[in-house]
């Protein structure tokens, strides 16, 4: 995107808080809040002395290069971008109907015309983050927010659709989620070799490992729900101490393991609190790879754009490249 950015302001949104909150209100503050590289996320404080968030999804909001936020055929790829209202309204239902903590939904405006843009307003939870709790709180806070997270986990988990993808686009009945981590893997891959020479020597090695987790993995017929990114940047918590899931638009009907490989990247040594017994450990080895060449090759694409904090993305791809350079 060239040019500068131009994301929200204050008057487009007044409008829609009033709406959202069914009375007068006054907007006296607007915050674009750090961290979104595909929606802005604003927190407006009210002249009454509340808050509330907003989320817009619109060009100026995406830091993604434009030729990769888009699939062919997004309904045949579950892992095509994750960006949208639509997919942030049924996550937050499906996540509802489980009884799983998101910020609630007030409002919807579809391609508001002053911001050229879908916009949500929804609750601000006020607390903060689980990372931040992790890093600066209580551990008997956090050994708590983790339990209830675990049971949260666990209530996603159940197994209640034989498809795979997410929760508001149509099912892919004839994939398995390990052969869609597998193509997904070769193309990062592939992708991750042209921009990384390192990993361009290792390319056929690592083809080859990809394939031999693969046919270690056995048929199974149903699947849970998961996130899909679920690191404590991704968990706020609420005065209850209750985890609240927030970055929901990836929800999808998928393995188990994808989310429990990713937690365990995220969560280190703190991962056993949200360990789950039955988890399938061929599964896991190939999920595991796959996920470091994906934050190898997904970080290397966002660089490729107008993201600012770039050297958050470098290290990411530094780390993840040693690891996956470990099992060629």
């Amino acid at each position: 995107m060239s040019g500068a950015r131009e994301f929200a302001q204050i008057p487009p949104l007044q409008d829609l808080v009033g709406r959202a909150l069914r009375g007068e209100v006054t907007v006296s503050g607007l915050e674009r809040l750090r961290g979104g590289t595909k929606k802005g996320v604003y927190r407006l404080e009210l002249a009454q002395g509340s808050s509330v968030i907003a989320y817009v999804w619109g060009a100026a909001e995406n830091f993604w290069p434009q030729d990769m936020c888009s699939s062919p055929d997004p309904d045949s790829d579950p892992f095509a971008h994750a960006d949208g209202v639509d997919l942030f309204v049924g996550a937050s239902q499906a996540l509802e109907s489980l009884g799983v903590r998101s910020p609630r939904v007030h409002l919807v405006e579809r391609a508001h015309p002053e911001l050229n843009a879908d916009v949500a307003i929804a609750e601000d939870v006020r607390g903060s983050t689980l990372e931040e709790h992790l890093a600066h709180g209580d551990p008997d806070l956090v050994g708590r927010v983790l339990g209830r997270l675990g049971e949260a986990l666990a209530a996603m988990a159940v197994p209640v659709q034989t498809g795979v993808g997410k929760v508001s686009r149509p099912l892919l009945h004839d994939r398995s989620c390990e052969s869609v981590v597998l193509d997904r893997a070769l193309v990062d891959v592939a992708e991750g070799a042209r921009r990384r020479p390192e990993l361009a020597r290792v390319a056929p090695r690592l083809e080859r490992r990809l394939g031999e987790f693969f046919d270690r993995v056995e048929a199974r017929p149903e699947h849970g729900v998961i996130h899909g990114e679920l690191g404590p940047d991704h968990v706020l918590v609420d005065e209850g101490e209750n985890p609240v899931l927030i970055d929901i638009e990836g929800l999808m009907y998928f393995d188990a393991e994808w989310e429990h490989t990713f937690l365990r990247l995220r969560f280190g040594d703190l991962y056993e609190h949200l360990e789950r017994p039955g988890l399938d450990p061929a599964r896991m080895d190939l999920y595991m790879l796959a996920h470091h060449l994906s934050l190898v090759a997904g970080p290397l694409r966002l660089l490729e754009g107008d993201y600012p904090d770039r050297q958050e993305m470098l290290d990411i791809v530094e780390y993840h490249l040693g690891r996956a350079l470990a099992h060629a």
